[in-house]
């Protein structure tokens, strides 16, 4: 059964705020996401979960993202997603239900370039793989498949069959 997943570094942010973690979109962010969004709808995926770190701008990213894409759908909110380790992405991943066929995540850099490097088999198409070697910007998503159980994921077991990043 191929499942997809969607690796998205949050959208453009505001350069200063309260904390890091309160870090605001820029209009152009909240642009760019939404246009991520539009792009992952017009090749027909529709998310069935998403894990978001709880940091402001990534939480932004994601109502931009569902708002381009078209969709209604609230997520899970993690903390810990904010400082995450490839790894920590990866354990969080394996413990989604296997009812899920469509996964979204959303965090941060240089977290989401190293688990969308991490995840791919090599296998994808050369040139979505060459750039998405080349850089993970802001709105940069990633779309992978993959055949087997959640509980399974691991380095090099998934198909980069999608990039973008986001310019609305």
């Amino acid at each position: 059964m191929s499942r997809r997943l969607v690796v998205v570094r949050h959208a453009k942010a505001e350069q200063g705020g309260p904390t890091d973690f309160e870090r605001a979109l820029t209009p152009r962010g909240r642009a760019d996401a939404a246009d991520a969004g539009a792009w992952l709808a017009r090749q027909g995926f529709t998310p069935d979960r998403a894990l978001v770190s709880a940091a402001t701008r990534a939480r932004e990213t994601w109502a931009s993202l569902t708002e381009g894409g078209g969709w209604d759908l609230a997520p899970d909110v993690d903390r810990g997603l904010y400082a995450a380790e490839p790894d920590t992405v990866v354990d969080l991943i394996t413990r989604v239900d296997d009812a899920v066929q469509a996964l979204v995540v959303i965090g941060h850099n240089p977290t989401m370039a190293s688990l969308a490097q991490l995840l791919g088999d090599g296998e994808g198409d050369p040139e979505l793989e060459n750039e998405l070697l080349s850089g993970f910007p802001t709105s940069a998503t990633a779309v992978f498949s993959y055949d087997g159980s959640w509980a399974d994921l691991a380095e090099g077991v998934a198909r980069l069959v999608g990039y973008h990043v986001g310019r609305g």
